[in-house]
């Protein structure tokens, strides 16, 4: 195995040198010998821990990783406690947040009720603000503009929205937020592509020729959405979201969802 593994260094050795003195090197060929290389340093490092008499741990945690500090992050905002979105008072910071229905309409009684939230997102700062308070009311800002927005609208009440925040250091947002939306696939979110829509805004159909969003179809009342053309009826997007409901996983008590969020921090 060393002869064969000498060989190969040699063959590459002998590539390295060609591309350094050449004038011409195709992108291609660059791209070819790049996974060589890389192929290579992953032989080189299997064949390393075959003969090392020391084994390798089952794991290394880097908490510098940020898919490491996303889940970490995700789980502090799903330990923190549920408030009525109605309520909400204005509060310093930026980071991420979910909503939770409580309420009786047909259309959403999957997740009723369950710590599956309808909604995740976040709030970013702007420049690069090192206190809270530097971040400005960017979590309340977001969260007050979907309580008006619910209650602007119909087959909805604000009184069945709660809601989890978490301030987090400027730039940590983004990837729990991710993480989060992977997670648990919220219908009013757009990566699930069902009853997105919530968080557009000012969308007049005398200023662009743009589809009424599926939240603005199952739920009219935006006066600004009025006027615009629907993709998909109201009945089309809630058999969407039935369908999609059946099949998901819906996370009914926080304990269960704790040990969810712990068991993906094994390795």
């Amino acid at each position: 195995m060393s002869n064969a593994i000498n060989k190969k260094i040699l063959e590459l050795k002998e590539e390295l040198l060609v591309a350094k003195s050449s004038i011409v090197y195709t992108d291609s060929k660059r791209r070819k010998l790049i996974k060589q290389i890389a192929d290579l340093t992953n032989e080189l490092d299997s064949f390393s821990s075959l003969i090392d008499p020391i084994s390798a741990p089952d794991a290394f945690f880097d908490p510098t990783n940020p898919q490491i500090t996303a889940g970490i992050v995700s789980l502090a905002l799903v330990a923190q406690n549920r408030k009525p979105l109605q309520h909400i008072s204005k509060f310093y910071g930026a980071g991420i947040y979910a909503l939770y229905y409580t309420g009786e309409s047909e259309v959403y009684s999957a997740i009723s009720n369950s710590e599956t939230p309808i909604y995740i997102g976040k709030a970013s700062p702007s420049g690069n603000p090192q206190t809270y308070k530097e971040q400005g009311p960017k979590l309340y800002d977001r969260l007050n503009t979907h309580k008006k927005n619910i209650m602007k609208v119909s087959g909805i009440l604000i009184s069945d929205f709660e809601y989890r925040s978490l301030v987090v250091q400027s730039g940590f947002e983004a990837a729990a937020e991710d993480r989060l939306i992977s997670i648990f696939g919220p219908i009013w979110n757009k990566e699930t592509k069902l009853l997105f829509g919530i968080g557009k805004h000012g969308d007049s159909s005398t200023t662009r020729q743009n589809n009424k969003s599926p939240f603005d179809t199952v739920h009219p009342g935006r006066k600004w959405a009025e006027g615009n053309s629907e993709k998909q009826s109201a009945f089309e997007i809630i058999s969407n979201v039935k369908a999609y409901l059946e099949h998901s996983k819906i996370y009914r008590s926080q304990d269960e969802l704790i040990k969810s969020f712990l068991d993906g921090l094994k390795f």
